[in-house]
């Protein structure tokens, strides 16, 4: 079952945010493996906020530190993990346009990727989405170590789009 169809399943936006967390997580298995098999886990996530993990176990490279890949992974599910609280999984999806990550300094522990959304943004977002079909949003996120050092930041462009509708332009 897609992670959609499990969180539009009670209908419309989620307000249990540990359920959602669950949700996203156990849905993230079938609808995008990858992220499953590199142990990338929501930790928390609510309307203008979301952290995931990603284990280091599993997840070192030939230098013992963590592999980029899963550092990526991290902050780029962030993205996904906001739409959830907002926006209805039913009738939209999100999906992301452009992701760059600056890698700060090995990371040798596992890692927190953490963003957030102020609450005009994600007015304008459901606005907007409601009257075009689709949204934009900017997501800067911070991944830190264990000890909260910060590891890498990333900048991204993420879209909101109607159900059935093509990939971004």
């Amino acid at each position: 079952m897609a992670i959609a169809d499990q969180v539009s399943a009670g209908g419309g936006i989620h307000s249990d945010m540990d359920a959602l967390a669950a949700m996203i997580n156990t849905g993230m298995e079938h609808a995008v493996p990858a992220m499953h098999q590199l142990g990338i886990r929501v930790l928390e996530v609510g309307p203008g906020h979301a952290v995931t993990v990603v284990p280091l176990a599993g997840n070192s490279n030939h230098i013992g530190t963590m592999y980029a890949g899963a550092l990526f992974g991290a902050a780029e599910l962030l993205g996904g993990a906001l739409f959830f609280p907002n926006f209805d999984a039913a009738r939209f999806y999100p999906t992301v346009k452009d992701l760059q990550i600056r890698y700060r300094r090995p990371a040798t522990t596992d890692v927190r990727a953490r963003a957030s959304l102020d609450a005009a943004t994600i007015d304008r977002m459901q606005q907007e989405v409601r009257i075009t079909g689709r949204t934009e949003f900017v997501l800067d996120a911070v991944l830190t170590d264990n000890s909260g050092a910060t590891v890498a930041t990333t900048h991204g462009t993420y879209q909101i789009r109607t159900s059935g509708e093509s990939t971004p332009s």
